[in-house]
């Protein structure tokens, strides 16, 4: 009987830590769009990969470079950004997260448009941090 307790423990507390991870990451995705708000692009740089692939629901491809460069240049500017339904998966050093968000943007000083868009986000691990590889969003 106190095998099969500790057997359980064990699976129970697996369980736990791999819901704490998936947490945990909601929590940086979270932040980082919160970065994205501030225009805090010392943050963005830390929280995303070299090779980031930062795709949009008009079919606008940026590299992290250019959306660094967009932000602090006000091309692009966040007003805000909402998640709702967000979902993450890990699966080792990978990961996927999707969510129906709510952004507020405006582009080039224009007028500030919400739009309803439905998101992909894929984040890899490296080292102890999750950086933003890839993200596509659709109407």
């Amino acid at each position: 009987m106190r095998l099969l307790f500790t057997i359980g423990l064990f699976f129970t507390s697996l369980m736990v830590v791999a819901q704490t991870n998936e947490a945990k990451l909601a929590t940086t995705i979270k932040e980082f769009h919160q970065s994205l708000v501030k225009k805090n692009t010392v943050s963005i740089n830390q929280q995303t990969d070299k090779a980031l692939s930062y795709g949009h629901s008009n079919g606008w491809i940026e590299t992290k470079a250019e959306m660094i460069k967009n932000l602090e240049t006000g091309y692009t500017s966040y007003k805000s950004i909402k998640e709702d339904s967000l979902q993450v998966t890990i699966n080792e050093n990978l990961a996927h997260a999707r969510f129906v968000g709510d952004y507020e943007v405006s582009l080039n000083g224009g007028n500030a448009v919400v739009y309803h868009l439905k998101v992909l986000e894929v984040w890899v691990k490296k080292g102890k941090r999750w950086l933003l590889f890839a993200r596509q969003a659709v109407r």
